[in-house]
């Protein structure tokens, strides 16, 4: 088959213009096992990422040669940056909840031995340019792995604070289109 090298034929297959990197929201919702304020993540997490997928490979030798067979599938850790707030709300209440799965002098776990007591779910949505939903990622038994450091420098005066945090998850999973409603500038 042969390709058209013809702009007005590339413009008629991407119809829509595009999906922009920068029309999202993330939601975290707390575990059962504590109550966390995170009411300002879809408005300071800006950054994430559509999770990875990934199946795992199984290699059986045959006669000197390797047959790949599809394994089992893999989730990798998921991560956002956080702008930083002088209230500290977002920080907090991920340490907070960190420290409720492992405390750092007791070393004792707050939220009982179920792992259902700290684990929760976070959703990530992608909107199009008319802020209708386009595709929403749920991701289930999320709890922070990693929280990083906010590197402090007086050589650094334009610039607000950021973090990263690294999440496991068992799992994620596409919500249906259309369940959410189009983002408009009342979200609270």
């Amino acid at each position: 088959m042969a390709y058209s090298f013809s702009v007005n034929d590339f413009k008629n297959k991407l119809q829509g213009g595009g999906a922009r990197s920068t029309l999202f929201t993330v939601q975290l919702f707390s575990p059962p096992g504590i109550s966390l304020d995170f009411s300002k993540v879809p408005f300071l997490v800006r950054s994430a990422a559509i999770p990875e997928s990934t199946l795992g490979l199984i290699t059986i030798p045959y006669f000197g040669r390797n047959i790949k067979m599809a394994g089992d599938r893999e989730f990798q850790p998921w991560s956002v940056i956080v702008i930083n707030d002088e209230d500290f709300a977002i920080r907090n209440a991920l340490e907070s909840w960190s420290n409720a799965i492992n405390q750092h002098a007791g070393n004792l776990r707050l939220l009982g031995e179920s792992a259902l007591n700290y684990k929760a779910d976070a959703i990530v949505t992608q909107y199009d340019k008319a802020g209708n939903t386009l595709r929403q990622y749920r991701f289930s038994g999320l709890y922070p792995q990693n929280i990083q450091g906010i590197t402090l420098d007086w050589g650094d005066p334009n610039k607000i604070e950021e973090f990263q945090v690294t999440f496991e998850y068992d799992y994620w999973t596409i919500d249906p289109t259309g369940t959410s409603k189009p983002l408009t500038g009342n979200q609270g």
